[in-house]
């Protein structure tokens, strides 16, 4: 689950992790209202309206800039919410901003120059340890950096035996060529977010830039956070700042379902039980000469509720020219499949209006196809892989 800049920011500052204070508004008036807070909470004078979308790049797209005065604020915030930004990580619609982040102004002069630095924790999975990631060329797009400069990106396994040590903190803070108090500043920032990154079940913080300040202190200045999906169940609050306007709202309709669905840019929808049988159908899909639309897999129950659901999926996405019901049966009866299907296509036979191929295997594979081949409906049954393959290549010509 992806959150927005200001909701990775509150889970790292609850961690210890010093971050660029700011206030999340959803007006003009509410932002101008934030920056008068900022400026008596934090002394600033001057502030950086950040869109708060779920995509990267935001500064390219008009998404972030910087107000001089309470007026600009109120200027600014009037013009990025409700405009949809267009990033190099979204679509070519672009996203709508419902929100602004106003944040205080960190580049203020001082004794010595600021270091922008970028900063990530995953999990490698090469290795199977999570990994720190980071870079002296922060504010850069790190895809470029490992291009252009790939000598300049370093890397820290953590061993999960002993967790992050010391010496590793210390060996990062050395590596972005940090010295005294911004050494010291660097190697607690490095502990503080490890210890975020693994106690709020994240699969990803990433954090560009990461600003030591003129006055040597070091802050987050960005936040991006992936949460674990799967640890939800544990991490309730974190839960509810999911943000479904940010979300394909099929995959959204489809998660309240129970369905595993991820929207696809293709052409032939796939309904399928088990996450291995699903790529392997959407290969399938692909040397047919079809695009796989979807990924979607029912699961262990494929009773007729259930595949109507899933249909009713499939189609709200009008790219889908055929459908593909590749169900193995193992756990459910293949005969109790094709009975769901037909049951299901005769409940929605008005909205049916693509080609269906039912490839059923497994258990009374053989009494299921004669279910389907007696159904009298226009459902085409297949029993082996390139069977189906080419009923798929047949109703794409």
């Amino acid at each position: 689950m992806n959150l927005h800049e200001y909701q990775g920011k509150e889970i790292l500052a609850s961690f210890g992790v010093d971050i660029q204070r700011g206030i999340v508004a959803d007006s003009p008036e509410s932002a101008a209202q934030a920056a008068l807070k900022l400026t008596e909470e934090t002394g600033t004078s001057w502030y950086v309206i950040k869109a708060q979308v779920h995509a990267g790049g935001r500064g390219k797209g008009g998404g972030v800039k910087l107000a001089k005065s309470i007026n600009e604020v109120k200027s600014i915030a009037e013009q990025i919410i409700g405009m949809q930004l267009i990033t190099p990580q979204t679509s070519a619609e672009g996203k709508t901003v419902h929100q602004v982040l106003v944040t205080e102004d960190v580049y203020y002069p001082g004794e010595s120059e600021t270091s922008e630095f970028y900063m990530s924790v995953l999990l490698n999975r090469g290795t199977g340890r999570n990994m720190i990631m980071y870079s002296t060329e922060g504010g850069m797009d790190i895809e470029e950096v490992a291009e252009k400069t790939p000598h300049l990106i370093f890397t820290e396994e953590i061993d999960p035996s002993v967790g992050l040590t010391g010496f590793q903190a210390r060996n990062i803070a050395f590596n972005l060529k940090l010295e005294g108090k911004a050494f010291k500043e660097m190697t607690r920032f490095v502990s503080a977010l490890y210890k975020a990154y693994e106690q709020s079940d994240s699969s990803l913080f990433e954090i560009n830039p990461v600003l030591k300040t003129s006055d040597d202190r070091v802050i987050a200045v960005d936040a991006k956070v992936t949460l674990d999906d799967n640890a939800l169940f544990r991490r309730k609050a974190y839960a509810e700042m999911r943000d479904t306007r940010e979300e394909n709202p099929i995959e959204v309709e489809a998660k309240a379902l129970g369905l595993n669905y991820v929207d696809l840019d293709g052409n032939v929808g796939c309904m399928v039980n088990g996450a291995g049988l699903a790529m392997a159908t959407m290969d399938l899909i692909k040397m047919a000469g079809g695009e796989p639309a979807n990924f979607l897999d029912v699961g262990g129950t494929a009773d007729a509720k259930r595949v109507e659901e899933a249909f009713g999926i499939i189609l709200k996405d009008p790219n889908v020219k055929a459908i593909l019901v590749n169900i193995f049966g193992g756990i459910v009866r293949c005969d109790r499949v094709a009975n769901g299907i037909v049951d299901a296509y005769k409940n929605m036979a008005d909205q049916i209006n693509v080609p269906i191929i039912v490839r059923l295997q497994g258990t009374n594979a053989e009494l299921a196809k004669e279910i389907i081949d007696q159904s009298g409906l226009e459902v085409q049954a297949a029993v082996q892989f390139q069977e189906a393959a080419d009923k798929v290549k047949a109703v794409l010509a």
